[in-house]
């Protein structure tokens, strides 16, 4: 603030008022710069440090409620978009607890302060001061906004706020020639496609756009049911890795990414709700269960950011509880050596987490000498020594099949779900908006819709769809709870909801892909390790009618055969 206390005769009552917001406004951002030097793994060294920081934050927000005409007053200097930052501040603040957190319900109160900036134009005056870094403040007020929106499936909002960010991109390079202008005209390409990505429109009566959201909903799961047999495993840690070349991103999410996080969270619901304590932004008591489990986003991870992010989840796993480990990334095949001379963990390559490179004359470039294991390879046996505690894996990969080879050295519950490693000629190049594989365990209709070629459909035809699928699910689980020949690692995962859902969305992807003509000639499927029994699950009649009826309902009869390969 400019001229505070810069006049005598200031009376000593508003002089001790701009003092104390003066002291509140330091105090809270020397703790939110401390933010970023916490360790972002673990869940216990950082929430003493977040609570600090909410608590002052509360203070700070209701000292200038109660005194903003006060301080708004021209000689003591506090303007209308310092407002703006301490919201914009605390909607970080939110956005951030649901990271560490995973509880949804954090994403709508970093909306609500977000949007009221919006509302009340705490930012407008910027753009009339000379100031650019001022203006950058707004920028990247967007920019989040825009993230937390596109978490919670505000799409209209979202198109409303990207054309606003590139007005005010397009005026902010007009007015100053500063040195990140390609860098916002990054962000925007970035955040433009990333909307773009989704490969379907649902149209209702009035051709209006219709968003379905993806997170987990009350009775959007099979329930269990009396007499089957299931374990009492409960999925406590994620880590969501992604580094597929030229992948749609933003703000390091890949697309892949984005909808692995939605499917593994449970609809938000709103903090106002619940019990709080009068007059702070955290609520007092926190739920006796965990909602969600908790995730972590490692866009790009390094091996040894992997393997510590991947040690403290282990670490800190609670009994009875499951870690699973999510990857979308390019694969990486052995040099020099045939499968039948493979015969370790490390033989069949893995995954390319992060780009290994080397600087040469100023620039980076890729190494070429193929002799040398990547370092940066997450290959099967990398993942072994987590195996001493239940483990469950998604490799979305071109050599995903690398994590065939594994071996459970431990005894504990074991599951590997694996993509096809190739995908055929007409839909290879639809993978710059997200994998087909990963878009049927996010949601499975719109998988089916994509594999089909099909962009839009009514609504009402949506909901027919739906349910017919929910009696398919309900089959499926109903097979593996049922099956005698069944590895027992899916029965001890089957009786976590998310993961139940997750293997019967992939046993529906793989009776679907197995019978659709393009991957019948490509001869490429998912598999899984252990494998599922074919015969009475994945290429039982009853679902290969199921997936039948739901082609007839599209009338996309066409694209698919009406049997099994014999060989495959």
């Amino acid at each position: 603030m400019t001229g505070v206390g810069a006049e005598d005769d200031i009376p000593l009552c508003e002089r001790k008022t701009v003092t104390d917001f003066c002291y509140l406004l330091d105090k809270s951002k020397q703790l939110f710069n401390g933010l970023r030097d916490l360790p972002q793994y673990g869940h216990k060294q950082w929430q003493s440090y977040f609570g600090r920081t909410f608590d002052v934050y509360t203070k700070l927000w209701k000292f200038q409620q109660q005194h903003r005409s006060a301080l708004l007053d021209n000689r003591y200097g506090l303007k209308r978009w310092q407002i703006g930052e301490v919201a914009s501040k605390i909607g970080q603040l939110y956005y951030h607890y649901y990271l560490r957190t995973s509880e949804t319900s954090y994403l709508n109160e970093a909306f609500s302060f977000y949007s009221a900036i919006r509302q009340r134009s705490y930012y407008h005056q910027v753009n009339k001061e000379d100031r650019p870094e001022l203006v950058v403040k707004k920028l990247r007020y967007y920019a989040r906004f825009i993230v937390v929106c596109l978490l919670l499936n505000k799409m209209d909002l979202v198109k409303a706020l990207v054309k606003e960010l590139s007005d005010e991109i397009e005026d902010y390079t007009q007015r100053f020639n500063t040195e990140d202008q390609l860098e916002w005209n990054l962000v925007l390409q970035e955040v433009a496609a990333f909307v773009e990505a989704d490969p379907l429109m649902i149209l209702n009566e009035d051709n209006g756009v219709v968003v379905i959201s993806n997170r987990l909903q009350e009775g959007g799961v099979p329930p269990l049911e009396q007499g089957m047999v299931v374990g009492q495993l409960s999925l406590a840690d994620v880590l969501i890795i992604g580094n597929c070349n030229d992948q749609v991103k933003f703000s390091e999410l890949t697309i892949d990414m984005f909808r692995m996080l939605q499917a593994l969270e449970r609809e938000p619901v709103n903090l106002a709700t619940q019990s709080t304590k009068p007059g702070t932004l955290e609520p007092n008591e926190k739920p006796a269960k965990r909602e969600n489990p908790h995730k972590y986003l490692l866009y790009k991870p390094t091996f040894s950011q992997l393997y510590t992010f991947l040690s403290a989840s282990f670490k800190e796993l609670p009994a009875n509880s499951v870690l699973l480990v999510y990857l979308s990334a390019t694969g990486v095949f052995p040099a020099g050596r045939s499968d039948c001379e493979a015969t370790g963990p490390y033989d069949f390559g893995g995954v390319l987490t992060n780009t290994n490179r080397d600087v040469v004359n100023g620039e980076m470039v890729q190494k070429r000498n193929q002799a040398q294991k990547e370092m940066h390879c997450l290959h099967p046996g990398d993942l072994y020594p987590f195996t001493r505690k239940p483990l469950f894996v998604i490799v979305d990969s071109s050599n995903s099949t690398a994590y065939k080879n594994f071996s459970n050295l431990f005894g504990q519950p074991l599951v590997c779900l694996l993509s096809p490693t190739v995908y055929p000629k007409s839909m290879q190049d639809q993978t710059q908006r997200g994998s087909l594989f990963t878009l049927f365990l996010y949601n499975p209709l719109m998988g089916f819709l994509s594999v089909c070629g099909l962009t839009s459909m009514r609504n009402g035809l949506w909901e027919k769809a739906q349910e017919l699928l929910r009696k398919v699910f309900h089959d499926i689980g109903q097979m593996i709870t049922s099956s005698r020949v069944i590895d027992q690692a899916f029965l001890q995962f089957y009786g976590d909801e998310f993961l139940r859902l997750l293997m019967i969305r992939f046993v529906f992807c793989c009776t679907t892909l197995k019978l659709h003509k393009l991957f019948r000639e490509a001869r490429s499927f998912p598999e899984s390790y252990p494998s599922l029994p074919k015969q009475e699950m994945v290429e039982s009649s009853l679902l290969q009618k199921h997936v039948l009826d739901l082609a007839a309902m599209l009338d996309v009869q066409n694209l698919f055969s009406d049997g099994m390969l014999d060989n495959y």
